[in-house]
Order: C-alpha cells, then sequence, then structure tokens
C-alpha cells in the first residue's frame, strides 16, 4: 500500500494556485429533487470547494466546484484527487479514531491519506514529514485490527461449528422420530399377531 510519493511530488511542485487565497475540494451529499419508490429523498454526492482569504476567517465561501473553481485552483484540486484515489485502497485517515483534525490535515498535506500508508513509511521519511508519534498509532492500530480479523476469523469459524450442530441435531430428532415410529409400528404389528 505504497503512496505514490512521485505523483504527490508533480502536485506539490504546481505553481501556486493564487496568493492570500486558500482552496480546499471535498465532497458533500446534497438532496436532490427526486424520491424514491418509498418516498425518501435521493442525495448524490457533488464535489464542493471551501475558499478561504488570507487573514479574514470570517469570510469562507462553500460551493459547487465549476470547471472555473479546477483551473483557478490546480493545486488543490490534484490534491484532492490524489487523496481520493488513496482512499480507495486503504483506511481514511478519518476513520482513524487517534489523529486528531490538525493530524489529519497535516498528514494529508504531507500526501498521506491512509492509515496503511501512514503506517508503511520508512523511518527516514517519517521523520522528514514530523509524523513520528502519528506513524506509530497506525502500525498498532493495524495491527491491532489483525489480531481483531483473527479474532473475527475464529467467531465466525464457531457461528459455522453451531450452526453445522444445530443441523445435525435436526437430523438426530426427525431419525429419532422415525426410529420411534417403526418401533411403534413393529410394537402394533407384533401385538395384531397375538
Amino acid at each position: 500500500m505504497d503512496i505514490d510519493f512521485s505523483l504527490f511530488q508533480q502536485v506539490i511542485n504546481q505553481s501556486e494556485s493564487e496568493k492570500n487565497v486558500a482552496a480546499r475540494f471535498y465532497d458533500k451529499a446534497v438532496k436532490t429533487n427526486e424520491v424514491s419508490e418509498n418516498g425518501l429523498p435521493i442525495f448524490k454526492n457533488v464535489t464542493y470547494v471551501e475558499i478561504r482569504l488570507k487573514d479574514n476567517n470570517t469570510e469562507v465561501f462553500n460551493q459547487p466546484a465549476s470547471s472555473e473553481k479546477i483551473r483557478r485552483f490546480p493545486k488543490e484540486y490534484a490534491l484532492y484527487q490524489l487523496s481520493k484515489k488513496e482512499a480507495e485502497k486503504g483506511t481514511p485517515l478519518e476513520q482513524f479514531a487517534f489523529l486528531t483534525a490538525a493530524e489529519i490535515a497535516t498528514c494529508k498535506n504531507r500526501g498521506v491519506f491512509t492509515v496503511e500508508t501512514l503506517a508503511k513509511l520508512d523511518f527516514e521519511k517519517v521523520k522528514n514529514l514530523g509524523l513520528e508519534n502519528e506513524h506509530v498509532l497506525a502500525q498498532m492500530f493495524l495491527e491491532k485490527s489483525e489480531n481483531n480479523k483473527a479474532l473475527d476469523n475464529f467467531i465466525k469459524k464457531e457461528l459455522e461449528y453451531k450452526r453445522e450442530i444445530e443441523a445435525l441435531r435436526e437430523q438426530l430428532t426427525v431419525l429419532q422420530r422415525a426410529l420411534n415410529e417403526k418401533r411403534k409400528n413393529n410394537k402394533n404389528r407384533n401385538e395384531e399377531k397375538r
């Protein structure tokens, strides 16, 4: 699960989109005018862009990402695309309960979008990125996940065995009834012969 750091480097090396402006692309669920068969609203994912002006925290512009916004902020859009590509390969950092929002933003800013990528970084890269604590937590998380998978597999096997045992008990009950019925019929025939 290696991140393509060369692709990330290309994104980072792109010229600045705009000075004194910060942009972030993200997905947002938007309610459509459509309704499902059972009468519930239908939602769709729409790519949005958040634009912030430097030194002005009060004005934040959130709007659907148009082609003009993508051209205006190519570096930010490329980073958004890269993060989506990486998230398909592993566990998104947002699902990693051990990282704060600031740590997640730091990781993403350095081209690390999944827990697996963070855990597998070599020590030199981790040190260069300043992610030592996050790296250790990700490795521990994945180790525990592997242990949980083994436990989960054991539980699934146990349930499978319990189902087989129950099915065998049901078969045994059916056979016991048939045997009792056969004995009863034999007993009745023997009594009739006397």
